[in-house]
């Protein structure tokens, strides 16, 4: 029932990868008395919640918004925020199983992640666990500059890493996919991306599994449109996520020397040739 211009209109900001704009982004939609403002990433989430305590907020893509202290509670929020969480427990443990199936001799992986991040302790947590069940050894390397990237995978090289697990996502890294995808074929070490990693498969890397992003945004519109039908953010739940894609690169599978297993190909929802 809404038509664009009409009964609705969207006001979109961009900080173009460089957070401190955030707060002046944030500061220009309350200046135009907006209804509501959905965010993408904890970031952002945080410089809106700092700029307004009155304005609804839908978060697109959270991964740990309890944590992050936006939500009393998935099932209860409690307050102005609400939306779609990326969390899901089991998710690590899947990516470390697919990389025990495509290198059968797997006994050390590389976990790149940023501590800063909200989200990774969390993450950490579930890859330890499933590790133990794999039977699998971590070497934890922190990424929180781009300087950092190279020096890590230097470091599993060096170490002897079998694979690496990339939990870091967002601004850190998403300017610098060409450099980690360059850096995987040099050190012929496979990776797989995690939650919004379509985009560095399809760009050359080896492969994702993670959450849908695209099917959150879609879901995050019924939250606005419950809101602005008059609902209280804080009587909304938390959604965390149900739909999950795994993407596979085989060009960037021969550059390493990969062969993919075929029953490894056949539960891939896109196949890159």
């Amino acid at each position: 029932g809404y038509v664009e211009g009409k009964n609705i209109v969207t006001e979109y900001r961009y900080a173009e990868e460089k957070l401190d704009r955030l707060p002046v982004l944030a500061a220009e939609l309350l200046r135009l008395n907006v209804e509501v403002i959905v965010t993408a990433g904890p970031a952002v989430t945080r410089a809106v919640k700092e700029a307004t305590a009155t304005i609804p907020i839908v978060m697109t893509q959270d991964p740990d918004p309890v944590g992050s202290g936006f939500v009393a509670s998935l099932a209860r929020p409690g307050g102005k925020i609400t939306g779609l969480s990326t969390l899901s427990p089991e998710i690590n443990g899947k990516r470390l199983e697919l990389l025990k199936e495509i290198v059968p001799k797997l006994s050390r992986v590389a976990v790149l992640g940023t501590s800063t991040r909200t989200g990774t302790a969390q993450e950490l947590k579930e890859v330890e666990l499933a590790a133990g069940a794999f039977g699998v050894e971590l070497q934890y390397l922190d990424v929180l500059d781009p300087k950092d990237i190279e020096t890590a995978f230097r470091a599993a090289s060096k170490s002897r890493a079998d694979a690496v697990l990339m939990l870091v996502s967002g601004g850190v890294v998403d300017a610098y996919q060409t450099t980690i995808i360059e850096l995987a074929v040099k050190t012929r070490l496979p990776v797989i991306y995690g939650t919004g990693g379509r985009a560095f498969v399809e760009a050359g890397g080896l492969m994702t599994y993670g959450v849908n992003v695209n099917d959150l945004d879609r879901r995050a519109a019924t939250y606005v449109d419950k809101i602005l039908k008059g609902t209280n953010p804080a009587d909304l739940p938390v959604e965390q996520p149900t739909k999950f894609e795994f993407i596979i690169n085989l060009k960037a599978a021969k550059q390493i020397g990969l062969a993919i297993p075929p029953n490894v190909l056949v539960r891939a929802d896109k196949v890159i040739k």
